[in-house]
């Protein structure tokens, strides 16, 4: 999940110049054909966008004002929840991949999550606790269609990675302050990750209602991806495409 300063206008990020691209493919994962329009969606685009998909709004909805509310702490407060090693507090200037600006971020394992979480820690951990068991829920769904799709069996293959106890999977939050260095040298605010890939097997995504992501298609131009506060983002990471080429 991406949390976004205000005015969130002012921060595109600025990989390279793309046009807006209306045809991202819809999953509605309450239709009896979203199985084979996923499997579909990942071999043209490796990315789709998923409706009906089961989370509650007011559980996005309270967890992305427990986030705004721990991103405006004093930094001093925010390190408390200690380093990202594997769950706690960052904050790093990005650049190094044509990337602008600066990003802090909690990063959380759903079993180790740091033991201060801002000043109300029990009403932000059980924040994220709900929404994570709604996302792992609907992940889980998606990662079945897929295994189904690529007639994997058993076809929780992959789901049962991330219900494991000790599943590796990680739930990370975004905040990209102002830049007031870049913004002193271009007149604008323009911050966000360079180009990349993940290596995953899917990667879920969700922002406010801010525009910025942005996608390459199969013959290399970018698009920009229309935000949506109600949807989620399904990204193909690295280890599904190497799945699929074997497949």
């Amino acid at each position: 999940m991406g949390v976004f300063s205000k005015p969130a206008i002012e921060q595109l990020p600025l990989i390279r110049n793309c046009m807006p691209f209306s045809g991202i493919p819809l999953i509605d994962l309450s239709q009896p054909d979203s199985e084979a329009l996923l499997i579909e969606a990942c071999q043209e685009f490796g990315f789709f966008k998923v409706i009906n998909h089961g989370v509650p709004m007011d559980l996005i909805s309270k967890l992305e004002a427990e986030a705004v509310n721990f991103f405006s702490l004093p930094l001093s407060e925010k390190e408390k929840a200690g380093p990202p090693n594997p769950s706690g507090y960052g904050n790093k200037r990005i650049g190094s991949s044509g990337d602008i600006g600066r990003v802090e971020y909690l990063l959380l394992n759903p079993q180790s999550f740091p033991s201060v979480f801002g000043q109300n820690p029990d009403v932000f951990r059980s924040a994220v606790s709900d929404y994570l068991s709604a996302v792992r829920k609907m992940a889980c769904q998606i990662l079945e269609l897929l295994a189904d799709g690529l007639m994997i069996q058993p076809r929780n293959v992959f789901s049962k990675l991330l219900m494991d106890e000790q599943s590796d999977s990680v739930f990370r939050l975004n905040h990209y302050p102002p830049y007031p260095e870049r913004q002193a040298l271009s007149g604008k605010c323009t911050i966000g990750f360079g180009e990349h890939t993940d290596p995953q097997i899917i990667s879920v995504l969700r922002s406010n209602n801010t525009s910025g992501l942005q996608i390459s298609l199969r013959n290399g131009n970018w698009i920009s991806v229309p935000p949506d506060e109600n949807s989620f983002f399904i990204n193909v990471g690295d280890s599904l495409q190497v799945q699929q080429l074997f497949s």
